[in-house]
């Protein structure tokens, strides 16, 4: 009996100390086409399902060509595949729209103050 407890215990203790690591992983991959979308809309404002649909299939399509390409070519070649993905969700957005993603969300990453 003592020892069902104890193996309760220790597996109780292992799933609660490798959540942070499963976090970590999940956060390590970049953001997810969800948040991605999210984060287009949070910067532009309300978008309508049709946009909403082709962001969330560029930003799946552009995860998985990088997910594809060797760990080594990654920081050659993702930088391209960015860029590509900002330009198609660019053309999905209305010209307000693409003020205001570009505003938020400026090429190379960094906020214009």
């Amino acid at each position: 009996m003592k020892s069902i407890k104890v193996l309760i215990a220790a597996l109780a203790f292992g799933l609660v100390a490798s959540a942070p690591f499963a976090n970590a992983q999940q956060k390590k991959g970049g953001m997810s086409p969800e948040q991605y979308c999210e984060r287009v809309e949070q910067a532009v404002g309300s978008l309508t399902k049709e946009q909403k649909d082709k962001i969330m299939k560029i930003a799946s399509k552009t995860q998985e060509d990088t997910k594809a390409l060797p760990k080594e070519e990654r920081k050659e070649k993702g930088p391209a595949m960015q860029k590509k993905q900002r330009e198609d969700v660019r053309a999905v957005l209305t010209a307000e729209q693409r003020a205001k993603f570009d505003a938020a969300m400026p090429a190379g990453g960094k906020k214009k103050n």
